[in-house]
């Protein structure tokens, strides 16, 4: 089951429905005068707190996954039926009201206590709910917070990439510079080298000129 607390309240919700069962079926019937109008009383008591008990476990429900949510509200038809039937039994055993109620039973204090307890089971359902509430809230700022650490970091990885992308880029340039210069020279010594080689082919040139001169016009 996905939720813990509604296992809990469900152990809670068995149990009193157990004692309800046993209440109804075994000791009211043989029960006389007053001692059956106190046992049809904490049975009102025990249908009102199951009631409760229900009333939880059905907010619990709502929040679940769709798949244990299924789960969930299936059980909780099959408790709601049971509850409805011990009602069923414990009309039927109260045969008329006790004492002048018609409430299983419940006298003008008990009638005071039931509907202070249900003003408590109300606050009480708000509180959780606000809780719940809280909890969500609490849980999307957490997320919000690990999203904004994680865009940090990346933002970061980020940086480190561009600054060694500048720094590669630097040093391609450094590289760049020093092969215009190795160019340059080289052109340099290219030229030079032209220039010698065109003054040892005037050489070499005067000196023919030389020799063809002296031999036939000597």
């Amino acid at each position: 089951m996905s939720s813990e607390k509604f296992e809990s309240l469900e152990d809670d919700l068995t149990s009193i429905i157990d004692g309800l069962k046993e209440r109804i079926e075994k000791k009211i019937p043989v029960y006389r005068g007053e001692e059956k109008k106190t046992a049809i009383r904490h049975a009102g008591r025990n249908l009102e707190e199951a009631e409760f008990v229900m009333q939880e476990m059905e907010e619990e429900a709502k929040v679940a996954p769709v798949p244990y949510r299924t789960q969930m509200l299936g059980k909780l038809r099959n408790y709601r039926r049971d509850l409805e039937q011990a009602s069923k039994m414990l009309k039927k055993e109260s045969g008329r009201p006790v004492g002048g109620s018609d409430n299983y039973g419940f006298d003008r204090e008990d009638k005071m206590i039931a509907s202070q307890r249900s003003k408590l089971m109300q606050g009480t359902q708000s509180l959780n709910r606000a809780s719940e509430s809280l909890a969500r809230t609490q849980q999307v700022a957490a997320e919000t917070d690990m999203i904004g650490v994680d865009t940090i970091d990346e933002l970061g990885r980020q940086r480190e990439v561009l600054v060694r992308t500048k720094d590669r880029l630097g040093e391609t340039d450094q590289n760049l510079g020093k092969s215009r210069k190795i160019l340059k020279s080289m052109a340099t010594r290219v030229m030079t080298n032209k220039m010698i080689l065109i003054v040892i082919i005037l050489l070499e040139l005067g000196l023919l000129g030389g020799l063809v001169y002296w031999k036939f016009f000597s």
